[in-house]
């Protein structure tokens, strides 16, 4: 099986993701190309193509917010963790 290029539309626009098929656990895996952080599998096209979606729209999320805290917008509270 060959991969296949899609456009993904997303609350946040349309994205091209590249399927390809996954040999050892079946499905698809997929990536949105040039979002990075925008990975995802799914066992059939139908659930890749959902769970890419969730994974497109987390990773612009999280961009944006990272902007926001990096231009004092926000301040995101880090638990502190001790060992």
């Amino acid at each position: 099986m060959l991969k296949k290029d899609l456009t993904i539309e997303t609350k946040y626009g349309f994205f091209r993701c590249v399927f390809e098929p996954e040999i050892d656990m079946g499905g698809y895996m997929v990536e949105a190309r040039g979002l990075p952080g925008a990975i995802s599998w799914g066992k059939n096209m139908k659930e890749a193509k959902k769970m890419i979606t969730e994974a497109i729209e987390g990773a612009v999320e999280a961009n944006v917010l990272a902007m926001a805290e990096d231009e004092g917008v926000v301040k995101i509270n880090r638990p502190v963790l001790t060992v």
